[in-house]
């Protein structure tokens, strides 16, 4: 499957960086080692991928971009039972919304034939055998970074014998776990990779792709190198936990020699994969690592089963469906990329850089709207009683493009509770006793009175509103300490609004209590109510709830008639405060 314009344009927003790797490409292309750079994406659809993924993604779209190159996604399908084309789905649906489009689709289940004949070339060469060892017994066999591996008591089996065993696992005569073929390299090698390393095992499990026609599957690592082959890769980018597998990548691809076996692959063209084998050239960098967050799909995966979030797409996830959900703009997630950079050295990013990411995102694309999320009723008591108008305010303050809207302006109003204070602390800027505020768009309003329900909690306040204040009259450039913001009581909607926060609450989850480190203020529901152009937005949609932060209509939940939306992050880094005190 492939995009209707294969090669490849940089992104609107993208600007060519000037990291290591892409110094590598342009050096590569300057002295002709390749017509046209080819990159891949190769996750295993084993989970949804995550904000660690989209810097692979960045990275190998956005370099091929930039050189009018190409870049497959290829999904590494080699561990059948554990992948779902649910996640196959959802890892296309990802690097679409994040502004990506592959040259081909691919799947290592479409080079099954392929692996299995280099496989029968590799033990026709001696340089694999068939094991009988247990995986328990394999391990101990292998050694320890200290010391070094002992041979498999199989290891001398003659290749005839070898043949034959390899093709009765292709038949499905053994049982799962009793066989496995491995390469015969070096079972004293300080990298623990090439001792022997398992090359096929023996898995009668239905594949989403082949059905039931392989009863034996090859391993990651065979099959990962032998595939970025066949693609005619040239450049292989991976994460440095892959930095010690790149001698065995390469053992793999000389041993095999794809270039000058063309046997082995020619079938490829008859399926509809045409192919041109190259040896690609790995080159490892670090991985994305946020504060405050997890990226193990192991844990991300335990999150969902056990109910501590609502699957993966919850918004407090950073699985990227998660984060769209969420509200959280591809944009944004791109300019964290370019604002993090490339390199080789293992750090962890503050979170705050990512939300700053979005606010600066957020700030240029998302209209401002007013929504009140914990209300106080206040009455404007030289206001008739039904009096309604309309007034015109800016949908964007920096941009003129963006225009006006109406907003329905009454005598009885929700302000947020917070912006009143009955003991004002030190320096308080809002509404008070005998005080004055502006209100936004309107003019400016003096808190007379105070009415309290049967508990002595305020539930009123009343005052007056100045009419000389009023836009365009004589003292509408009175000086007052704040401005608050409102909805018109008579014409908001009401609305759920989840506010959400960091899942965790502490910078690194990661030791054996993780789980005792969620956030428990993570999410918090409330009763809002918002002007109506809010509550009428389509889902999806973005705004920036005045004095509030952003927020987003929910992908699934969002209605006009009944509005949901997530906060996507606030106006200011709160947590800097919380990390000083």
């Amino acid at each position: 499957m492939s995009h209707p314009d294969s090669v490849l344009e940089p992104t609107a927003d993208s600007q060519p960086g000037t990291d290591f790797i892409r110094q590598i490409v342009r050096d590569d292309l300057a002295r002709g080692r390749h017509a046209r750079i080819r990159t891949r994406f190769p996750p295993e659809p084993n989970g949804y991928l995550h904000i660690g993924h989209a810097k692979a993604i960045c990275l190998n779209f956005g370099i091929a971009g930039e050189v009018h190159g190409l870049c497959n996604l290829r999904l590494d399908d080699t561990n059948p039972g554990k992948e779902d084309p649910e996640f196959v789905q959802g890892i296309k649906d990802d690097v679409e919304w994040l502004g990506y489009r592959w040259s081909e689709l691919r799947h290592a289940s479409d080079y099954f034939e392929v692996f299995y004949q280099a496989a029968l070339k590799l033990i026709r060469d001696g340089k694999a055998y068939v094991d009988d060892l247990s995986a328990e017994a394999m391990r101990e066999y292998r050694g320890t970074l200290t010391e070094p591996g002992r041979p498999s008591p199989f290891r001398e089996r003659s290749v005839e014998e070898n043949l034959d065993l390899f093709q009765r696992m292709r038949a499905g005569e053994f049982a799962d776990g009793s066989k496995t073929l491995r390469a015969r390299i070096d079972m004293r090698s300080g990298n623990m990779n090439l001792r022997d390393p398992a090359i096929y095992r023996i898995r009668k499990v239905s594949h989403q792709n082949t059905g039931d026609a392989w009863p034996i599957y090859p391993m990651y690592d065979y099959a990962h190198c032998l595939s970025d082959a066949l693609e005619g890769i040239t450049h292989s980018l991976c994460t440095l936990e892959f930095e010690d597998h790149r001698p065995l990548y390469d053992w793999f691809v000389d041993a095999v020699d794809l270039v000058g076996h063309p046997e082995l692959w020619q079938g490829l063209a008859q399926a509809g994969l045409p192919t041109a084998p190259d040896k690609p050239r790995q080159i490892e960098f670090s991985r994305l690592n946020l504060s405050y967050s997890v990226t193990s799909k192991r844990k991300l995966a335990q999150l969902v089963a056990e109910g501590h979030v609502g699957g993966w797409d919850d918004p407090r996830m950073n699985t990227l469906r998660g984060l769209r959900r969420r509200g959280v703009t591809p944009a944004a997630i791109r300019r964290l990329i370019e604002r993090v950079g490339i390199s080789k050295q293992n750090s962890v990013i503050d979170y705050a850089i990512f939300e700053a990411c979005i606010r600066d995102d957020l700030d240029q694309v998302a209209p401002r709207r007013m929504a009140v999320l914990d209300p106080l009723k206040l009455v404007i008591d030289n206001l008739p009683a039904g009096h309604e108008e309309s007034i015109q305010l800016a949908n964007h303050p920096k941009d003129e493009r963006f225009g006006q809207r109406e907003v329905k302006f009454g005598r009885e109003l929700w302000i947020e509770r917070e912006d009143f204070a009955e003991v004002p602390p030190k320096g308080f800027k809002r509404l008070i006793p005998g005080g004055e505020v502006r209100l936004r768009g309107i003019g400016i309003f003096r808190c007379d009175e105070l009415v309290r329900d049967a508990a002595g909690e305020i539930i009123e306040l009343h005052g007056t509103l100045d009419p000389e204040s009023r836009a365009g009259m004589e003292g509408s450039n009175r000086k007052v300490k704040g401005t608050i913001h409102w909805v018109s009581a008579a014409h908001a909607g009401a609305a759920e609004v989840r506010v959400y926060d960091r899942l965790f609450n502490v910078p690194a989850p990661d030791d054996e209590d993780w789980l005792s480190h969620l956030n428990p203020e993570a999410l918090q529901i409330k009763q809002g109510w918002l002007e109506p152009a809010a509550a009428a937005a389509a889902p999806e949609q973005h705004f920036q709830f005045e004095r509030i932060g952003y927020f987003s209509a929910d992908r699934y939940d969002h209605r006009p008639e009944q509005p949901v939306f997530n906060r996507i992050v606030t106006l200011r880094d709160v947590w800097a405060r919380q990390e000083k005190a």
